[in-house]
C-alpha cells in the first residue's frame, strides 16, 4: 500500500435525483455507501421515468445468494415507490429518490405510479440472474446465434474430469517409467491451470520444435493433450463448464453485426452490473462488446474489495472499463458507520493508493453524524506493541511467536475492560454478542478464543468462518 501525498481530485458524487449521462457509468461504491439500495433506487426510477419497461431492464451480480437478494430489494423498492406515491406522507426527507418519484403534477405521479404498479404485478418477467445464469439463459434463446447445445448439462466445476483426464493421460504416458519426469500432483496442478482458463494459450509453443525432448516441450504437450481430452469428453458426455458458457457466448458476439448482439440489445435496453470489481476479462468481453456502444449500462463496484482473482476475477478489468466509461462517479455517503468513526479511518487512509494508483481511498460523508458507541472510548485506535512491553532490550528481535502470544493476551484484556466498562450502543447496554473479532485465519481466531477464555470471556468462533 502506498501513502505517499498524493494530489486529490475532485470526485463526482452520484445523486440518484440526476439524469445518467448516456453510455458507460462506472460507479465507485465504498463499503457502507448502499450499493444495493443504489441498484434497486436505478430500476425504480428508470421505470417511473418511462424510459424502460422491467423486462427490458437487466441486473447481473456475481452470486446467486447476491442475485436472490437483489430481487427482493428490487422488489421492495417499486412496492415501497408504489405507496409513496398513492400516500406521498410516507416521504423521507433523507431519500433523495423520493424527492424525485414526488416532483411532478398529479398527472405525472399518476402515470409513475401505474407504471410502477405493472413492473410490480409483472415482476417475475425481471432478469435478475448470476452471470452464468444470464450466459445460460441468452445462449439458450440464440438457437443457430450461438454455438452451444441447448440439451448439454451445466456443472459447476470440471475438477472430477480434470482429475480422471489426467490420471488417464498420466498412466498412458508415464505408467512403464520408474522414474517419470513429474510427479501425478504435479500433472493434475498442471492441468488444473489449463483447464481452469479456457481463453489462456498454452506456452512457450516454439519449444516443441527447436527442443522438443526438453522438460517445458514435454509440459505443453501434456498440458495441450490434457485441453483437448477434457473438450472431447466434455463434448461425450453432453456438459458444459461455466468458463465454456462465458466463452461461447463471446464468440458468438464477437461480429459487431452478429444477430447475438442484435437479438441481446433489443432485449435490454438498460443494464446494472453489480460486484464489478470481480469481473473477469471474459465477462467484459461479453458485455462489451453487447452493450457498450448502444445501450445504458451501470458498473457498480469497488475495486478496494476485488476477492475473486481465485475464480479469475482481475482487478485489470475493471481498471480497462474505467478508462472505457462515459462517465465515473462515486457514491458519496456512508450510511453504515458513525462520523468520528470515519473521519478517524480518513486521517489514516485517504488519498491512499491501493496497490495502482487508480485505486484511490475517497472521502466519503457519513449519514450518521454522532458516535452511536459510548464509553468505549476512541472510536479508532492503533495498539502498538514496544520491545519493552516484552521484557526485551531496544536491540532485541524477539521471535514472531513471543509478540503473537502478546497481542492475543493485549486483546484479550482489552475486550475485557471493554466488557466491565459497560459501555452503551444507540442507547442500549453493549452486549458481549456486539463484539467482533476479526481474523485472517481460522487457527487465529481459536487463539484468541482460549486467550478471552483464559480471562473469563465466553465466545464462539464463526461457523462460516468468514464474514465476506
Amino acid at each position: 500500500m502506498t501513502t505517499d501525498p498524493v494530489e486529490l481530485a475532485t470526485v463526482d458524487t452520484f445523486d440518484i435525483a440526476a439524469d445518467l449521462h448516456p453510455g458507460t457509468t462506472l460507479l465507485e461504491a465504498s463499503a457502507g455507501t448502499g450499493k444495493t439500495w443504489t441498484i434497486a433506487a436505478l430500476v425504480t426510477k428508470h421505470i417511473a421515468s418511462g424510459d424502460v419497461r422491467l423486462d427490458e431492464m437487466l441486473v447481473v451480480t456475481f452470486t446467486r445468494a447476491a442475485s436472490q437478494e437483489l430481487r427482493e430489494r428490487v422488489r421492495r423498492q417499486l412496492d415501497e415507490a408504489v405507496q409513496l406515491l398513492a400516500e406521498p406522507a410516507r416521504r423521507d426527507p433523507a431519500n433523495r429518490l423520493h424527492d424525485w418519484l414526488l416532483a411532478g403534477d398529479d398527472a405525472e405521479l399518476g402515470r409513475r405510479h401505474g407504471l410502477l404498479t405493472t413492473a410490480l404485478v409483472s415482476f417475475d418477467a425481471a432478469t435478475i440472474a448470476t452471470i452464468h445464469q444470464f450466459c445460460q439463459l441468452v445462449l439458450r434463446s440464440l438457437g443457430v446465434a450461438g454455438d452451444t447445445d441447448a440439451s448439454a448439462t451445466l456443472i459447476e466445476d470440471l475438477e472430477q474430469l480434470t482429475e480422471e483426464t489426467v490420471d488417464d493421460l498420466y498412466l498412458a504416458r508415464f505408467g512403464d517409467e520408474q522414474t517419470p519426469p513429474w510427479t501425478r500432483a504435479a500433472a493434475l496442478d498442471l492441468a488444473r491451470a489449463v483447464v481452469s482458463d479456457p481463453r489462456a494459450r498454452v506456452e512457450p509453443s516454439d519449444v516443441l520444435t527447436e527442443s522438443p525432448d526438453s522438460p517445458a516441450a514435454m509440459r505443453v504437450r501434456f498440458a495441450s493433450e490434457v485441453l483437448d481430452e477434457v473438450e472431447r469428453r466434455k463434448r461425450r458426455l453432453g456438459v458444459l463448464s461455466y468458463d465454456d458458457l462465458l466463452s461461447q457466448l463471446a464468440d458468438a458476439l464477437e461480429e459487431t453485426t452478429a444477430a447475438a448482439r442484435r437479438r441481446m440489445q433489443h432485449r435490454w435496453k438498460f443494464v446494472l452490473i453489480d460486484e464489478f470489481q470481480d469481473t473477469d476479462p471474459v465477462q467484459w468481453q461479453v458485455f462489451r462488446r453487447a452493450f457498450s456502444e448502444t445501450t445504458t449500462m451501470v458498473l457498480i463496484g469497488d475495486p478496494k474489495q476485488a476477492i475473486y482473482a481465485f475464480r479469475g476475477g482481475d482487478i485489470v478489468t475493471y481498471l480497462q472499463a474505467a478508462e472505457t466509461a462515459t462517465t465515473t462517479q462515486t457514491l458519496g455517503v456512508n450510511w453504515r458507520s458513525d462520523r468520528p468513526l470515519l473521519d478517524a479511518l480518513h486521517a489514516v487512509m485517504q488519498g491512499a493508493q491501493l496497490g495502482e494508483e487508480r485505486i484511490v481511498v475517497h472521502p466519503v460523508e457519513a449519514h450518521l453524524p454522532h458516535s452511536r458507541l459510548e464509553g468505549a472510548g476512541a472510536p479508532f485506535r492503533l495498539r502498538v506493541v514496544r520491545r519493552a512491553e516484552l521484557g526485551k532490550g531496544p536491540r532485541s528481535k524477539p521471535p514472531v511467536a513471543l509478540w503473537r502470544d502478546h497481542v492475543l493476551t493485549d486483546t484479550a484484556h482489552d475486550i475485557k475492560r471493554l466488557i466491565e466498562s459497560r459501555p452503551t450502543f444507540d442507547g442500549r447496554p453493549l452486549r458481549p454478542g456486539d463484539i467482533a473479532v476479526l481474523a485472517a485465519r481460522r487457527n487465529e481466531l481459536e487463539a484468541v478464543q482460549h486467550a478471552l477464555a483464559a480471562v473469563g470471556v465466553p465466545s464462539v468462533v464463526n461457523a462460516g468462518g468468514s464474514v465476506c
